[in-house]
């Protein structure tokens, strides 16, 4: 059997840009859009025999009206092509509180033809699937407070809840595999973070708050393959090995820490033992995260220019700039001339990171009288940042006057006072 699996939609993400005149959407979220018009028009061209979505419809767990009938309309299209669709619920999609319905909540309401909306964990077999030849065992996201329950936990330490509930989860799992048919494929449907996952930006805030299922799990050999959300960067864990066991990643960049990953969904031929995944790159919009670090105070303009393509390759893209710059020279940088450069992009970001120039530091055991001119200029290097050529370059010149005409000897020598009273001493 034929099917595709895709994750992480978020199709109201409405940050960087302007808004698109026909349909008043934001720009981005037009974006979101377009890889999803092209995940459902592979569905429906490729006649796959099932369609597996692993999660996170939306950014927000109380989507706008707008943007539940933009998905409403990209899901109607699969459901009047008569193929069947699982919707899984993402921690995106439910709410933290028990018992509030979750944003998937009309197609389950509406009974919709084909589209089954899972929002509990439960094995689905053949007639479950409108007839198709497959076992799903589904695993959506499951609130803290839904854990306690409805599993009637008492303990109210995080960490607690979610070991309990790995624990409980795969008890079932396993006994599902021990009921599975093994002349027909198995698999594991799951919204959920696995020991072992390369993690984007987004689940590095979270890990350690969250459930996280055993990597033997989702590789298990029973399985033909494992269909995953939640995490954003494309992989598969079990890479050469059957069964696959692949995040297919969110299907555009949703923040700056997935710049340079690559989007995509699979189709997949799967067999017991034997699956084939086939990976469909996405055409999104391009993302520049440029940086630079400002080390001369000659021309900060143009360094900054220099960290930036050229103004053909900026347009319509999303474009940030980072400068880490000495504080002091700030205001040197002509912001305009930036912008200027990236006027056609769609959206341009420009991160200032000023700092201040680290104080000399003499060493503890030693005053500044007891040290040579030298000496304290060697200090100076290193505390300006000076590059170790440029200041080797300093020191020789340095090296030179001092050892000039007394005038200039006389004018560069540093005299300790003669008397320093304790008042002075301390100051």
């Amino acid at each position: 059997m034929k099917i595709l699996h895709f994750a992480d939609a978020h199709i109201d993400i409405a940050t960087h840009g302007r808004h698109d005149p026909e349909t008043n959407l934001p720009v981005r979220a037009m974006d979101f859009l377009r890889s999803l018009d092209a995940i459902v028009e592979t569905a429906i061209a490729e006649r796959v025999d099932m369609v597996l979505f692993a999660g996170d419809a939306y950014r927000s767990r109380t989507p706008a009206p707008t943007y539940q009938r933009e998905w409403g309309r990209r899901i109607m299209r699969l459901s009047r092509a008569g193929i069947p669709t699982l919707l899984l619920t993402g921690n995106h999609d439910v709410s933290p509180a028990y018992g509030i319905a979750h944003a998937l909540e009309p197609f389950s309401t509406f009974e919709t033809p084909s589209v089954r909306v899972i929002d509990r964990p439960c094995l689905l077999g053949p007639g479950d699937l409108g007839g198709t030849p497959a076992q799903v065992i589904a695993v959506p996201w499951i609130s803290r407070s839904g854990m306690i329950a409805h599993l009637g936990l008492q303990e109210t330490d995080p960490q607690k809840v979610y070991e309990a509930l790995e624990a409980r989860l795969t008890a079932l799992v396993l006994g599902w595999l021990d009921q599975v048919d093994p002349s027909i494929p198995t698999i594991l449907l799951a919204h959920a973070a696995v020991q072992g996952a390369r993690l984007g930006s987004e689940r590095s805030i979270t890990l350690g708050k969250e459930m996280v299922l055993p990597a033997s799990l989702v590789k298990d050999h029973r399985l033909s393959y494992t269909a995953l959300g939640h995490i954003h960067v494309p992989q598969d864990l079990n890479e050469g090995a059957q069964p696959p066991a692949i995040y297919a990643g969110s299907i555009e960049r949703v923040d700056w820490g997935e710049a340079a990953d690559e989007k995509s969904f699979v189709v997949a031929e799967v067999a017991p033992g034997s699956t084939q995944v086939s990976w469909r790159k996405l055409d999104t919009r391009p993302c520049i995260d440029a940086a630079v670090e400002i080390t001369t105070e000659k021309g900060i303009t143009a360094q900054c220019l220099q960290a930036l393509p050229d103004k053909p390759k900026l347009k319509d893209a999303m474009v940030r700039l980072t400068v880490d710059v000495p504080a002091e020279w700030r205001d040197a940088i002509d912001q305009a001339a930036l912008q200027a450069h990236a006027s056609e992009a769609l959206s341009f970001q420009l991160n200032l990171h000023a700092h201040t120039t680290p104080r000399l530091r003499i060493p503890d055991n030693r005053q500044a009288e007891s040290l040579s001119l030298l000496e304290l200029l060697n200090l100076y290097w290193e505390a300006s940042g000076t590059p170790a050529a440029e200041a080797e370059r300093l020191q020789a010149l340095a090296a030179e006057i001092i050892a000039g005409p007394s005038e200039a000897e006389s004018i560069l020598s540093i005299e300790a006072p003669a008397e320093v009273d304790a008042d002075e001493e301390a100051a």
